[in-house]
């Protein structure tokens, strides 16, 4: 990816001319509560603070529903939204955690989140289901009869269960089809937002190799400043050919230092409105492909969530008016001003103004800085660009296969030049330059939207229908050094299903080893079978894999043990924790998870029943090593 370069504008005041445009179709989500209408379901009739909303970009999927903060406590009773029936009940130490499913008499659910407690007739069934299936994690499906609800009633009590990074509750209104819609558009009193979407960055970046920006191939990331709720960047940006933009930007409502989703977007060119994205619901089948809507490359890099306002491959999402084209925008003869406008679930709006300004294609690039290394590169899209420094000379030898090619610079100055190569047409194994080598370790073109094998001495491959968003160049690199690592893919290129891979490791390795992807300083594991002293695995992200043995069993660290309680501390240090079990006097005993705090504890059927007698904890890794912790309860 092309390294940010960063710009500092000033603010200017803009015109409305555009906004009569800027409005959502009608929704049917508005037409289908009931008359008396949703109920808030914490703390009704106060003013409430949201962590969060639906359809904000998270790291891999949308988020939603609402998050409802409780202001750090846990066990405030949470109100069944409109009458109704439980219709599911989940456990689970991830996601949710515990979380309620009421469906109502319009055919929606209300979906309750990262609960501490249920109810006590419902808490009541679930234990009893946790004994007879013997497990923790539960999903239950009662009967339309089985716990009916009334409007306001508690069903539960706010925790911060599952995947909770602090006390809250998750709230979801889901259509007949499943479907999360906006809970903000059920005209919640409670909530108060008369602030505007806040932009930070705007990225453009250039769609082909004829196109530049300020006279370069590459994204460019540009700060805005405000005045208001208005945003510029303050003098146009030199362009030329097809050009793309994104934004860095969140909602936020008042009094919250939550940064929130935006909903409904626009860019207009010249304008006339060439983009609209409106998020009114979410589909759990495409949440993932939210991948597609951000640009990954610098998810991966930075951590920052750019919203791209153009619709690239692979993105199906149905959140565009797509009779607008994708987006793009073409920089010939005259200056482009584009205005991108933002606005919340509340109306709230905000506008970036900015200027694409025609600039001629040049081979002389004055401001470019001269790489940190003599040679180096880095991919866009179908692009591989080369960036030399340059006392290294000013001919790029390109070698694939047995063919070999010289280049000139595309552009460059007297620090630097820059040599751009279309993938489609040529798939470097490496360049060279002045007795310099830089290798690639390009090995196959993947296409996208078909199945896939791979096949080769380190490595074979096996690509789903379905699984790529876009086509791939795949690099296959096997290193031996004191360790045995396999770099496939770049992982930048985003998934949306798991691949098959087989490892045929030239080092001797017993099958107690598994696979682990490297992630920065550790180790994730993804497990593997072996066969004919080969491991097979699947995995949903490209990156570095190496196989280690996981010999240390997992720690178990009493907290508390007693009559009243049995509490613990588990732990491992590399595969992870597989399973655990309990009993007491032989009796199968449940023991409830929270992975946050590594802490499990027991919970007897009849609450009212000490523990007494021999207590029998055991813990297994993803490896298979145990550790068991007995102990009399007197």
């Amino acid at each position: 990816m092309k390294l940010s370069k960063f710009g500092f504008f000033l603010f200017a005041i803009v015109t409305h001319s555009v906004w009569g445009q800027f409005s959502a179709p009608e929704s049917e989500l508005t037409k289908a509560t009931t008359e008396e209408g949703y109920l808030f379901p914490v703390e009704p009739g106060n003013n409430n603070l949201l962590a969060g909303t639906m359809g904000e970009l998270r790291s891999n999927h949308f988020h939603s529903g609402i998050d409802v903060r409780t202001n750090g406590r846990i066990g405030l009773p949470v109100l069944s939204s409109q009458k109704g029936y439980v219709s599911r009940i989940n456990i689970s130490a991830g996601g949710y955690g515990n979380a309620l499913y009421v469906t109502h008499p319009n055919g929606q659910t209300t979906v309750y989140g990262h609960l501490d407690r249920f109810s006590e007739k419902i808490a009541d069934f679930t234990r009893k289901e946790q004994y007879r299936k013997k497990t923790f994690s539960l999903n239950l499906y009662p009967s339309p009869g089985q716990f009916p609800v009334g409007r306001g009633d508690t069903i539960a009590f706010s925790g911060n269960s599952g995947s909770s990074a602090g006390p809250h509750l998750h709230f979801d209104i889901r259509d007949r089809n499943n479907d999360a819609l906006n809970p903000l558009v059920f005209n919640f009193s409670e909530v108060i937002d008369k602030t505007p979407p806040i932009v930070q960055k705007v990225a453009l970046r250039t769609v082909d190799i004829n196109s530049r920006i300020n006279d370069q191939f590459g994204r460019f990331e540009f700060y805005v400043v405000n005045d208001g709720d208005n945003y510029k960047l303050p003098y146009p940006i030199l362009a030329s050919g097809n050009i793309a933009v994104e934004f860095l930007g969140y909602d936020r409502l008042d009094n919250s230092r939550a940064k929130c989703g935006i909903n409904h977007i626009e860019m207009a060119a010249n304008g006339n409105i060439i983009f609209r994205q409106i998020i009114d619901k979410v589909n759990f089948g495409e949440t993932r492909n939210i991948l597609t809507l951000m640009d990954y490359p610098t998810l991966q890099e930075s951590g920052e969530r750019f919203n791209k306002l153009f619709i690239d491959d692979g993105n199906d999402l149905p959140y565009y008016d797509r009779s607008l084209g994708r987006g793009i925008i073409s920089v010939k003869d005259a200056n482009v001003p584009l205005r991108i406008m933002l606005r919340d679930t509340y109306g709230n709006q905000s506008q970036i103004n900015l200027t694409l300004q025609p600039s001629n294609v040049t081979e002389k690039v004055n401001i470019l800085s001269a790489p940190k290394q003599p040679l180096s590169y880095q991919i866009m899209e179908n692009i591989l660009e080369v960036d030399v420094q340059k006392n290294m000379g000013d001919t790029l030898e390109v070698f694939s296969g047995k063919t070999a090619s010289r280049l000139t610079p595309t552009y460059g100055n007297d620090r630097a030049n820059v040599y751009l190569i279309d993938l489609r047409k040529t798939l470097p194994d490496s360049v060279k330059i002045n007795g310099q080598t830089l290798v690639t370790h390009f090995k196959d073109f993947v296409p996208s939207g078909l199945s896939y094998k791979y096949y080769s001495d380190p490595v074979d491959i096996t690509f789903p229908k379905g699984s790529l968003y876009d086509s791939v160049f795949l690099t296959v690199n096997h290193k031996l050094d004191d360790r045995e690592i396999f770099s496939i893919g770049d992982s930048r290129y985003p998934m949306d299903r798991n691949i098959t891979i087989t490892l045929k490791p030239t080092l001797s390795y017993s099958e107690k080893f598994s696979v682990y992807k490297l992630s920065g300083r550790y180790y994730q594991y993804m497990g593997g079978s072996w066969a004919n002293g080969r491991v097979s695995f699947t995995a949903r992200e490209f990156g570095d894999f190496i196989l280690l043995e996981d010999t240390n069993a997992p720690t178990i660290t009493k907290i508390s043990v007693n009559s009243a309680a049995a509490r613990f501390r588990i732990k491992d240090d590399l595969s992870g924790i597989s399973y655990f079990e309990a009993n007491i006097n032989g009796e199968w005993l449940l023991m409830n998870y929270d992975p946050k705090i590594s802490t499990i504890w027991a919970e007897r059927l009849d609450g009212s029943k000490p523990l007494q007698g021999d207590f029998k904890l055991k813990v297994v890794d993803n490896a298979g090593n145990e550790n068991i912790y007995q102990q009399k309860i007197p």
